[in-house]
């Protein structure tokens, strides 16, 4: 596309870039030639190898210390799959550092958009006797000096420069995503453009790390890359689209993950929210479509070329990531030790250059890139340790932040804050998962706990004059046994025939946590409980959420409660909110059956993921598993919750509408809706995702068409959560002239709010304050009008704020006016604009504690693998290509990657026409990848083969050791099947492979003590050739 001068102009750039990179590669050339001043870095394949046998070779390659360590070129190097933690940067040798390092700035001067912006920094430090250039003063570790600093990176644009691109629209901020899989790939969301930009390479992605807030630059048309999954003309390749379970990740083009959790109205280059039409970003091509703003011209480009993918670049980093100050990871020091021993003989050289010397440090988080910390800002302990020479420092888990990442340098520099122990026990891994995701854990201080009543509190006269007395009233909590924060409690009285009136009662939390205290700011602090299996951290003091706020059977306790009058059609008649005390005890289900249907009739969808429960010994170490079912007392619940937010964001969004705190959520990501549909359709299976009502009834029928078939439908809702974006909280001042931005797509509901977990979501505490603001305020209103009568139930007809009718006229009047103004400065309602930072740090924790919960599963499954050594299960195929496979494990509940491209002894046909790979043993075992950029991994990396004749033996082994463990343990469960004690047949070659097909696989536990913890899978193989 070249009809604009934007267009223009960004060629220009480009083509001036392209001349650069020409004069590179010649550089490149002339420095392949030499073989002074190289550095030798080692490049260990990952070995993902059961016990001792099939170790992968490594490859050493000589490397010259050129731009070329930091180009495309070493972009290929960095594309090695086998195990995640290896994306990053391979290890190199130690070396020297000038004491220079990281003090150099960015150019003097930067070309924007046909101006030039000057900056007030000396010229690069240039040593004399070398042409060649160091990587921040990285020398390798037989030099010292002689080296010219010459900048890897671009430089960032300056301030100045930054807001004009901005304001003209040549320039977006956004949020940084790195894709788990590949690094090199990373993506940026635009609001209101349906499509991430993808920033490609470490030169384009320019220092920015996951998490990062930068200001991106987008390519023009022509540079876009081809959208993957699609064949020829706006035709969906639905055997790719879909190939890996991580939301669009293809198998036959190459792989990428666009879809981290995120919201496309959600700004999380802020924080709050925007709308979807929102036009605070300027144009991407000035001089077109003057009626467009920038968001709308690139939303507009994106829908008329579909095939294509956005691109671009790093330009600026505007707000780091809170990321770079947690991250964790092993030290690589045998090289170190090697380099060390050279030296040995000469003390005084030795002690001379120790100062410059630095490490590598593999994070544990595939996203991040390999650091390097200097040896001399180690810790003491560590320090004295890597003097005697002790090697077990790279078992040792450890936390860093982020120092510099200079352009002049290849590595981010770090420095050590904190030591867990070792990686491959289950407290160090468990306190890292903490560290890494914020969660405040520690006890809490005395001045918060000084703001609670002593454990003998009761319920003081005055509430009693304020409050209902439901203490007569049947009121019952449906919990587990071991829960012990009971928020929420049920009530239900048969009124006539045909209807019924039903209660809920939520712990009334709020009534302890005062605004602006130090027990608000700690709970505001934390934001919500963390549930992590055996442990749970909480956001409020136990004496609050376990014994006064808690709505525990038998004492009383304050409530807040909410009453709705329902027919048998599920319709509410009438309503009463208001704040009592109840006592709760240890015939709804049929009422709940009914709101329940009532909901899904109105559209409502409800993706339920298999779960896995873990069963754990007297020491809390997991010991097997279980599939996890919920229960029809589960959904009993469920349905009077979701009644009672929908009834808070109701009244709190009337009464204060410029202040209420709310949660949306979007619809999801079209494309990736469609390429789901054409991925079932390709199948057989009838999906309609034209509303979420429609989606909701497909999956139903399919469920019931495949009721024989558990796994595949578990498959489909996993694959159907996949275009879903993240619900999030939101200010309704914010969004008050976009209220279809308002809604909750899954719930089918155009107002939600979270009102009924006070105990464990500070949200529900903000909800409370501001129910209880529009409670009172309408108390005033009645009482200055003469109107309000004593609690008798007859008062309900005339409530003007919180009945089923609200009165405009009355919150509009100048005495309703007053009386929410008043109510909400006594209550500590914030503005819209604090509220809405409230609502943006809330989505942060809430974002935090997921993934804190979600990496805690995955450590028990690793250390539940670890103790089994080998766990054999069968696999759906989900994804096929010529390089891997995609497979889900319904014991686990996960999908893994089986790689076979360059494996030494194996065969691999790939026929695309029907999406179906062949492999079988091959007589001709080669040794080297095509092109020769490395060895070929080991057949026993992609196999699990055991000879027939071993097969009875081995896997009686197994069942053994399992057995054991269940009879050591105190648990019971009469219908349960442990994971380990199913029979599964090894496959045998030639093995042939096809989309949803079943296939033999073993499972096991990588890294621990030497690494980042991984759950390997391998093809579980019979053959006499073992």
């Amino acid at each position: 596309m070249r009809g604009g001068s934007g267009v223009a102009e960004q060629s220009v750039i480009v083509e001036r870039v392209e001349d650069t990179d020409k004069e590179k590669k010649k550089k490149r050339r002339s420095n392949r030639r030499s073989k002074h001043n190289s550095v030798n870095e080692a490049r260990g394949e990952s070995s993902d190898s059961l016990k001792s046998e099939d170790k992968t070779k490594s490859l050493t390659s000589s490397m010259s210390c050129s731009s070329k360590l930091l180009g495309l070129e070493m972009a290929s190097n960095e594309l090695t799959p086998d195990r995640a933690s290896d994306v990053a940067f391979s290890s190199m040798p130690s070396m020297h550092i000038s004491e220079q390092a990281g003090l150099g700035c960015d150019d003097t001067a930067v070309y924007v958009g046909g101006r030039t912006f000057s900056k007030s920094c000396p010229e690069p430090i240039a040593y004399a006797g070398s042409s060649k250039m160091c990587m921040d003063g990285f020398l390798p570790f037989h030099q010292d000096e002689g080296f010219a600093r010459k900048k890897l990176f671009a430089p960032y644009w300056p301030i100045e420069a930054v807001n004009e691109a901005l304001e003209k629209g040549e320039a977006f901020k956004a949020l940084f995503r790195v894709n788990a899989h590949n690094r090199l790939e990373a993506y940026c969301t635009i609001d209101g453009v349906p499509t991430d930009v993808l920033i490609n390479g470490v030169s384009s992605q320019n220092r920015a790390v996951e998490g990062d807030i930068v200001v991106i630059k987008v390519d023009p048309l022509g540079l876009w890359t081809k959208m993957k999954g699609y064949k020829g003309k706006g035709k969906v390749d639905a055997d790719c689209e879909y190939a890996d379970c991580r939301g669009g990740v293809l198998l036959e083009k190459g792989f990428y993950d666009d879809t981290v959790t995120k919201t496309a109205a959600y700004n999380y280059a802020n924080g709050h929210h925007q709308s979807s039409s929102d036009s605070s970003h300027m144009g991407l091509f000035p001089g077109q479509s003057e009626g467009l703003n920038s968001v709308e011209k690139l939303a507009a480009m994106t829908s008329q070329f579909p095939l294509k993918r956005p691109t671009g670049r790093v330009v600026a980093l505007v707000e780091k990531s809170l990321r770079r100050n947690a991250i964790v990871g092993f030290l690589n020091v045998k090289q170190w030790f090697s380099y060390r021993e050279l030296y040995r003989k000469d003390a005084k050289k030795n002690s001379a250059i120790f100062d410059r010397e630095y490490v590598t440090l593999t994070p544990t988080d595939p996203r991040f890139p390999k650091m390097v910390v200097f040896v001399r800002d180690l810790p003491d302990c560590i320090k004295k340790r890597l003097e005697d020479g002790d090697v077990t420092i790279e078992m040792e888990l450890l936390a860093v932040q982020i120092e510099d990442w200079s352009a002049e340098s290849p590595f981010p520099r770090a420095h050590v804050s904190h030591s867990f122990g070792r990686g491959g026990e289950l407290e160090p891994q468990m306190n890292a998962i903490l560290y890494q995701n914020a969660i405040h854990c520690a006890d809490f201080p005395p001045q918060v706990l000084s703001c609670l009543p002593n454990i003998h509190w009761d319920i003081p006269p005055e509430e009693f004059q304020t409050r209902k007395d439901l203490r007569d009233l049947c009121i019952f909590t449906i919990d587990p046994s071991t829960a012990s924060d009971l928020d929420d409690a049920l009530s239900v009285e048969k009124l006539s025939k045909d209807s019924f009136r039903v209660g809920v009662h939520i712990a009334d939390v709020s009534y302890f946590v005062l605004p602006n205290t130090s027990l608000d700011r700690e709970a505001q602090i934390r934001s919500t409980s963390v549930y992590m299996l055996q442990r749970k951290i909480q956001m409020l003091p136990s004496l609050l959420s376990v014994q006064l706020g808690s709505l525990n059977p038998g004492v009383d306790r304050l409530a807040f409660s909410m009453f709705w009058e329902l027919n048998s059609m599920g319709d509410v008649l009438d309503r009463w909110i208001g704040r009592t005390m109840i006592r709760s005890v240890k015939c709804l289900h049929e009422v709940s059956k009914t709101l329940k249907e009532k909901r899904f009739n109105d559209g409502a969808l409800q993706l339920e993921s298999s779960k896995v429960v873990y069963l754990v010994d007297e020491y809390g170490v997991p010991y097997d598993s279980r599939p996890s079912e919920r229960i029809d007392s589960n959904f009993l619940v469920e349905e009077f919750m979701l009644l009672a937010n929908m009834t808070a964001a109701e009244v709190i969004s009337r009464a204060f509408p410029d202040s209420a705190l709310l949660r949306r959520h979007p619809e999801p990501n079209l494309r990736k809706l469609k390429e789901f549909e054409a991925f079932c359709c390709k199948h057989g299976l009838a999906l309609d995702t034209s509303s979420s009502g429609q989606f909701r009834k497909s999956l139903e029928k399919i469920r019931e068409k495949h009721k024989d078939d558990s796994v595949l439908f578990d498959i489909l809702i996993w694959y159907a959560s996949k275009p879903m974006q993240l619900a999030t909280y939101f200010c309704s001042g914010e969004l008050k002239d976009n209220l279809n931005d308002w809604g909750h797509y899954g719930l089918a509901l155009p107002l939600y709010t979270h009102f009924t977990s006070p105990l464990r979501r500070y949200a529900d505490i903000v909800v409370h304050r501001t129910l209880t603001a529009v409670i009172e305020a309408e108390e005033l209103y009645l009482k200055h009008r003469g109107l309000l009568k004593s609690n008798n139930g007859k008062e309900v007809s005339r409530r003007c704020f919180t009945g089923i009718y609200f009165d405009k006229e009355v919150a509009g009047s100048p005495q309703g006016k007053k009386a929410l103004s008043s109510a909400a400065l006594k209550h500590g309602i914030p503005s819209s604009e604090l509220l809405a930072n409230v609502a943006a740090y809330c989505n942060e924790r809430k974002i935090a504690s997921s993934h804190a919960e979600d990496a805690c599963e995955k450590l028990y499954m690793w250390v539940l693998l670890k103790k089994k050594e080998i766990l054999m299960s069968d696999a759906r195929v989900l994804g096929l290509g010529p390089r891997f496979m995609s497979v889900y494990i319904q014991k686990l509940a996960i999908e893994r990657r089986i790689y076979y491209d360059e494996v030494e002894g194996l065969n691999v046909e790939w026929l695309e026409s029907t999406s179906t790979v062949v492999l079988n043993l091959s007589g001709h075992k080669r040794l080297f990848k095509n092109g020769g950029l490395g060895n070929c991994m080991a057949l026993g990396n992609v196999a699990w083969a055991v000879n027939p004749y071993d097969l009875s033996v081995e896997t009686g082994c197994i069942d053994d050791c399992d057995a054991t463990c269940m009879t050591n343990s105190d648990v019971a469960f009469p219908d349960l099947e442990p994971i380990s004690k199913s029979w599964i047949d090894p496959g045998t070659f030639p093995l042939t492979v096809h989309l949803l097909s079943t296939i033999p696989v073993a499972l096991y536990a990588i890294g621990g003590d030497d690494g980042s913890l991984e759950i390997g899978v391998r093809i579980y193989m019979s053959s006499y050739l073992k």
